[in-house]
């Protein structure tokens, strides 16, 4: 049931009778469908390409032919759309693209016909000029891929091999002498066409460099070419906005349904130039749109007769090659940044006889000095003990070998203060005479003593003493002189 007979079935179905619709106003009318057999069944391609045929193909190419022959002059001062050469330029575009369709449509035509013998060669070689030159190689003799010249200069080495591998097993039929007639005529007339084009595009590159000499120095004078001929004129370009010049060319794809990830919205001439396609592909879109703001700069000069040696277009380049080396180069190391000196003004100190006193007594003693110095190669008598890394630096150790205590500076002497001298001066104070007490005499020293000769005996517990102070007054005094000599 088709579309139609559904809705007139719902139609029905409605209880509201007094309603009536018609139904040619609801259903769209929808052409006819030509099935693809119909458009294969043609008996030449001459019927499908009728561009290299045409009268304006042919007066075209007589044109460029005539001005190449002729020197390259100087612009006239004017409007830019009225020279002649700049009016062959503009229709020399429009060819261009004619031709690539026309070059499209040919290689349809050739990819139906052809897949009656090779249905496989379709999907190895996409490019529709290569495959229409490999058909005309091939023909009917599949095993020419094997070790061909001709398709070596075309072809990689890889896209040969698969060629030559599938073509052998390859289900196809042969064709008849009047299908390999049509196809090698269509391969003949899209490989005329291809050398009209690049005629076309050498010549407009020939006559960009004095045309749009800045414009040119900017994106190079094919991708020049191509822009202004599809804005319609160097005029009309240089009156655009960037963002509209940046999509000049783009083809809008229906991918019905597929992934869009691999498309390419919004780019166009200005995308596939050599500045950008030479960037990473991360960077094309703000390098487009860098060149593309360059370009209508560029464009404006072009337009106004200014700049005829292309100064300002290299002078563009130049600054948007800077830009895009900036943006490709990799970001700084961050270094960890250290705090700032604290703004701590000097303050005013108080001075005089009472700070200088209180600076001497806490200034670095002779002792602590002793102490932070260090012998080399001196080792230490706790070395390896549980105190590791304590020393006493160099105190009581002279060169002589005599305990040497270092020398008391009155300046730093501690402090004491009247109050703690006089309660120290009585504790020092002895009243009624010597006792143990106040001499500090062991408590447990008693006057008697047991002998095994007399028993019990008084002795003088201090006498021991007494011996020790003669001895130290007799060896160590400062006035005794030596006790023998020997002569």
């Amino acid at each position: 049931m088709s579309l139609a007979d559904e809705l007139l079935a719902d139609l029905e179905d409605d209880d509201h009778d007094d309603v009536a619709m018609d139904t040619s106003e609801v259903l769209p009318t929808v052409a006819p469908v030509k099935p693809l057999e119909e458009e294969i069944k043609v008996t030449s391609v001459k019927q499908l390409a009728t561009l290299r045929s045409s009268e304006r193909l042919e007066h075209i190419m007589n044109d460029i032919q005539k001005f190449q022959s002729q020197p390259v002059t100087k612009r006239s001062v004017g409007p830019l759309e009225i020279d002649p050469e700049y009016q062959l330029i503009v229709e020399a575009n429009n060819l261009a693209v004619d031709i690539d369709n026309e070059i499209i449509l040919i290689h349809r035509f050739v990819r139906d016909k052809y897949s009656k013998r090779f249905p496989e060669l379709e999907s190895l070689v996409v490019q529709p000029q290569e495959y229409m030159m490999t058909v005309r190689e091939l023909g009917n003799d599949l095993d020419k891929a094997k070790n061909n010249e001709a398709l070596q200069q075309f072809l990689t080495q890889a896209t040969i091999m698969v060629v030559s591998v599938t073509a052998s097993t390859t289900q196809g039929q042969l064709l008849t002498e009047k299908e390999l007639e049509d196809i090698q005529e269509a391969c003949d007339m899209a490989a005329e066409l291809n050398s009209f084009k690049l005629r076309i595009y050498e010549y407009v590159e020939s006559r960009m460099t004095f045309i749009a000499p800045n414009l040119s120095s900017i994106v190079g004078a094919s991708t020049a070419a191509k822009v202004m001929g599809v804005a319609g004129g160097l005029t009309k370009l240089s009156k655009m906005p960037a963002c509209n010049v940046l999509i000049l060319g783009s083809q809008s794809k229906t991918l019905s349904g597929f992934s869009t990830v691999a498309s390419l919205p919004h780019t166009g001439f200005i995308y596939f130039s050599d500045i950008v396609q030479d960037t990473p592909p991360d960077m094309r879109r703000k390098a487009a749109r860098l060149v593309a703001t360059k370009c209508i700069l560029a464009a404006r000069v072009d337009s106004s007769h200014e700049y005829q040696d292309g100064s300002i277009g290299r002078q563009l380049r130049e600054e948007i090659e800077k830009k895009l080396d900036k943006l490709m180069e990799p970001p700084p190391v961050k270094f960890v940044k250290p705090l700032p000196k604290p703004i701590d003004p000097g303050r005013k100190k108080r001075g005089g006889k009472r700070v200088r006193k209180t600076k001497e007594r806490y200034a670095m003693t002779e002792l602590r000095k002793h102490n932070n110095r260090l012998n080399f190669a001196d080792i230490e008598e706790d070395a390896y003990q549980e105190d590791l890394g304590y020393t006493r630096g160099t105190i009581g150790k002279a060169g002589t070998g005599r305990i040497r205590l270092p020398q008391v500076d009155e300046k730093t002497k501690v402090r004491i203060s009247k109050t703690l001298q006089k309660n120290l001066q009585k504790q020092q104070q002895i009243w009624g005479g010597s006792t143990t007490v106040k001499k500090q005499v062991s408590g447990t020293a008693s006057s008697v003593a047991f002998t095994p000769l007399q028993g019990l005996e008084i002795v003088n517990p201090q006498a021991a003493e007494k011996n020790v102070a003669e001895a130290n007054a007799k060896y160590f005094s400062n006035t005794a002189g030596f006790v023998k000599i020997h002569k």
